[in-house]
């Protein structure tokens, strides 16, 4: 029976690295029952580099993706770019054998002007074949901005349409975020989706006071911004059929991501949308 590889998204460890640091996180990773992670947000310094590998080879946990921006989010920003850190990017994946990576979003200064995104969408395919020679692929991670229309068409349709080598990394809160049916939409993009972020998505608890109502402007904020990224299995998707879309068009890894743990601990949150992962069928997937 084929089957997918479910890992996590670092980024959400990122306090966690920070605290106890690259080894000992995943160290309790592998302890959860997890073997596959994707690096996000983690700086890529020589000595967590080390780490990373360590800790891989230690309880075996594949690597199996990274992240790096094609240029700054804004001109000026500091961090590693594809544009200006090509060699030590492809270097630090050859080092993690790790064959996958993603662009995390558009950058902020091209967003809501079709023109420089139609030349960050050009630089992408040009990137992805040049990452290409060194057995590397390249991946754009999707938000819901992505589901802006442009003419008429999907900003992510856009990408899709205008590249042969780019691959989409689909992120399905994101997506129903967007008002899209994330299962049907995955399989627009089928063949084209190596890794896919789990995420659920959960309407939040809305406690109204009396002092709310006497502000009914920011009543009506507090009102409509009460989403929240909730543990697979506790928010309001229908996890089973988007995973069988995400298998069923290609995706290799499903990765668990959650934003924001609304000061829960993250590995307890990633202990119990691991253990609602293995109830829905797909423990022999970690």
């Amino acid at each position: 029976m084929t089957k997918g590889k479910i890992g996590v998204q670092m980024m959400m460890l990122k306090g966690k690295v920070e605290e106890i640091g690259v080894y000992e996180t995943m160290k309790k990773l592998h302890e959860l029952g997890f073997s596959a992670v994707e690096v996000s947000q983690i700086p890529m310094t020589a000595e967590n580099v080390a780490e990373l590998k360590r800790a891989s080879e230690d309880f075996n946990i594949e690597i199996a993706a990274m992240s790096a921006g094609l240029e700054p989010m804004l001109p000026g920003l500091p961090g590693e770019t594809l544009k200006s850190d090509f060699d030590k990017i492809v270097n630090d994946c050859k080092t993690l054998n790790c064959n996958y990576l993603r662009i995390g979003m558009l950058p902020l200064s091209k967003m809501g002007d079709k023109d420089l995104i139609m030349e960050f969408i050009a630089d992408a395919e040009e990137m992805a074949h040049r990452l290409a020679e060194h057995g590397i692929e390249l991946y754009y991670h999707t938000h819901h901005i992505e589901f802006q229309k442009y003419d008429g068409e999907y900003l992510l349709d856009m990408i899709k349409n205008n590249t042969t080598k780019l691959g989409f990394e689909l992120d399905v809160h994101w997506i129903h975020r967007a008002g899209v049916i994330p299962a049907d939409f995955i399989c627009e993009y089928k063949d084209r989706v190596a890794l896919l972020h789990l995420k659920d998505y959960r309407v939040g608890q809305l406690n109204v006071t009396a002092e709310d109502l006497k502000n009914i402007p920011e009543f009506m904020n507090k009102f409509t911004n009460i989403i929240e990224f909730a543990e697979i299995g506790e928010g309001n998707l229908d996890m089973k059929p988007i995973i069988e879309a995400g298998l069923d068009s290609g995706a290799k890894y499903f990765l668990i991501e959650q934003d924001d743990t609304y000061g829960k601990d993250p590995f307890d949150c990633l202990e119990t949308s691991a253990k609602n992962l293995r109830a829905l069928g797909y423990a022999d997937w970690f």
